[in-house]
């Protein structure tokens, strides 16, 4: 089985915000933990914090381009046109987009429709959208989607605030189910122990994480960590998922620890040496 984290951030300089306790992430670390804790790929996202992340994630996806892909990101201010995505896209692992609409003004300029020329673009080209909101926007997220039915949506972190804790954090949880009426939205279920409130195996949060299976299935449901703000290891994180959840198995337990980000990027995938399995390629 084919594991590929849906989100990590890489980034060399010293600097990251108190929640991301590992800092900096380089390749050569992340390539150790992947390799110790079984994780074949991972999806980085560029960190917003660091003005190197971006250049960093195009070298890091050119020496490794069997372990790395990329959601890149631009600023969405007024100079942002449609020029820019595919420049972005046209870059060494480049697979998507990311953008962070967390903060009050860009979840305004979000639902007012400020930024229907990005989702147009990204509907034209067919290509993946990782998006960070708050719960608030969910409902305009729905909207989006039906209106470009060729972008594919992907909502990070179950849209769950990483500085809320279980029952708080999934309040919102009727507004992301009912998102998944909609084709083109998946979900990461990312970030998870975040919410816990308590240890390893983080038992609290299996009742959320099977209610996102029940409404968006395997296919649009992906494992993977933002490695570096979880209370545990990257091992933890992959088992919690593969030995605690009885109902996640065989098929589908292959196409939420991988094989499912992979389709919805594009990431191509083929047969493996191993007889039965596959990998990415």
């Amino acid at each position: 089985m084919q594991i590929i984290d849906a989100q990590i951030h890489l980034w060399a300089g010293e600097s990251a915000p108190p929640h991301h306790w590992r800092a900096p992430y380089t390749v050569d670390t992340a390539l150790r933990d992947m390799d110790e804790a079984g994780v074949n790929r991972a999806v980085n996202c560029p960190a917003i914090w660091d003005a190197d992340a971006n250049d960093y994630a195009v070298e890091a996806a050119k020496r490794h381009p069997e372990r790395f892909a990329t959601l890149g990101w631009f600023p969405l201010d007024e100079t942002a046109d449609e020029s820019l995505v595919d420049a972005w896209l046209d870059k060494p692992g480049m697979l998507g987009l990311r953008f962070m609409l967390a903060a009050p003004e860009m979840g305004e300029k979000l639902a007012s429709g400020g930024l229907d020329w990005l989702w147009a673009a990204a509907d034209r080209r067919g290509i993946a959208m990782g998006l960070m909101v708050m719960p608030p926007y969910l409902p305009a997220i729905g909207d989006i989607a039906a209106r470009y039915p060729q972008m594919r949506l992907m909502i990070d972190h179950l849209a769950i605030n990483p500085f809320e804790k279980l029952p708080d954090a999934a309040a919102h949880l009727g507004a992301l189910l009912a998102l998944a009426r909609h084709p083109n939205v998946a979900v990461k279920a990312t970030g998870v122990p975040s919410m816990a409130t308590d240890p390893y195996p983080f038992a609290s949060t299996h009742g959320v994480l099977r209610q996102v299976f029940d409404a968006y299935g395997a296919e649009r449901m992906f494992w993977g960590t933002d490695i570096t703000r979880l209370p545990c290891s990257w091992r933890e994180a992959v088992t919690m998922f593969t030995e605690e959840l009885p109902w996640l198995k065989g098929r589908d337990l292959e196409l939420v620890m991988g094989r499912a980000v992979a389709d919805w990027i594009g990431w191509r995938c083929g047969p493996a040496r191993r007889q039965g399995s596959e990998e990415c390629i």
